[in-house]
């Protein structure tokens, strides 16, 4: 778990990046790594809740701002901005409090934190898929007469291709966690001996 105030800042940016990168390019190969930012950034940055959530929200509204406008549409006349554009800021809550309640507990590299991962994440993917795509089906104007077996069938086609991607960034993301906390311990012997 991050320490220190460089360590924080460090996941700070690099979830920034990784936010603009991906939202920049909507539709491209790489898929957009918002809600998996989201959520790794509750886990790491918790404690940079009041700085890191509106810092990070301000920069996925921006991105949307600069990607409609650059493609010559007025920001509110673009088909996936109505007011339930508003909506995003529960539902990428929800993962920040996903990844939050997965780093309150956390206790190391253990079978049981992998356990609460596969639960914390699907359960927050879902709660932003309800939220986000509830609130465009039913708010937008883009859906002329919603229903709720229409609702269900669109929330059904979506939730699983998020859900996919959030877990691909995630996995990786506990990988390079892994990693770095597995090498730690290998790498302070020669900070120490350097100091000495």
């Amino acid at each position: 778990m991050p320490t220190t105030v460089a360590q924080r800042a460090t996941i700070l940016v690099l979830l920034a990046v990784a936010l603009s990168a991906s939202r920049l390019h909507h539709f491209a190969a790489v898929p957009d790594a918002s809600w998996a930012v989201f959520f790794v950034a509750g886990f790491y940055l918790r404690d940079w809740a009041r700085v890191a959530f509106p810092g990070l929200m301000a920069l996925a509204v921006l991105v949307d701002v600069l990607v409609v406008t650059s493609q010559g549409t007025p920001f509110w006349q673009s088909y996936c901005v109505s007011p339930a554009y508003a909506f995003l800021l529960p539902a990428y809550y929800a993962l920040w409090a996903g990844g939050q309640w997965l780093g309150r507990g956390y206790r190391g590299l253990a079978a049981s934190e992998a356990g609460r991962l596969l639960l914390a994440l699907p359960l927050a993917v879902v709660a932003c898929h309800l939220v986000a795509q509830g609130s465009f089906y039913w708010i937008s104007a883009n859906v002329s007469a919603p229903t709720l077996a229409g609702w269900w069938d669109n929330f059904a086609v979506w939730l699983v291709p998020y859900l996919r991607v959030a877990v691909g960034y995630v996995a990786l993301v506990a990988v390079v966690h892994v990693a770095v906390v597995r090498a730690a311990p290998l790498l302070a012997p020669r900070r120490h001996r350097r100091a000495g």
